[in-house]
């Protein structure tokens, strides 16, 4: 019996894994450089300005429910996997799927979680505008910059 439970929850944790890491593959970006292809050939509205700060944050990971639900199905085949018989089958089919449903969740969160930059712009007209986009471009106190907007979508570019 304690053989069986190491194994289903083995099954578990591998395949928990390999569904967060389909779901970081879904990962949208929110790059300063990447574009979707919506975007891509359109016009954007380009102000010019310079860098008054730069603040590290961190961009919430997305919860579409694909994770809770992976996490579920799988949590509930290797709860009803662990014990034999009708009832004792069943109820460990509904333990797993809830605690597989709520590591579900939390793997999909934490895979998809990015690190960013919040870039607050005194824009050449006087005004100020603060950007979050995610963090894979160094920007300092001082930087000339371009920011790009158009479709919904803001970024800053050097």
């Amino acid at each position: 019996m304690l053989q069986k439970l190491q194994e289903s929850t083995s099954v578990l944790i591998l395949s928990l894994l390999l569904g967060a890491s389909l779901l970081a593959g879904c990962a949208t970006s929110q790059s300063g450089g990447s574009y979707t292809p919506a975007q891509a050939q359109r016009e954007m509205t380009v102000r010019m300005g310079v860098v008054e700060s730069v603040r590290l944050v961190t961009i919430s990971g997305t919860q579409s429910g694909a994770g809770t639900a992976t996490g579920a199905v799988i949590g509930g085949l290797a709860g009803s996997s662990v014990s034999k018989g009708d009832r004792r089958s069943a109820a460990g089919a509904v333990i797993g799927a809830v605690g597989g449903a709520v590591a579900g969740h939390m793997i999909e969160e934490g895979v998809t979680k990015k690190q960013g930059l919040e870039i607050t712009v005194r824009y050449d007209n006087g005004t100020l505008g603060a950007i979050t986009q995610e963090a894979d471009e160094q920007f300092n106190v001082g930087d000339r910059v371009r920011v790009l907007s158009g479709g919904g979508v803001t970024r800053v570019a050097h």
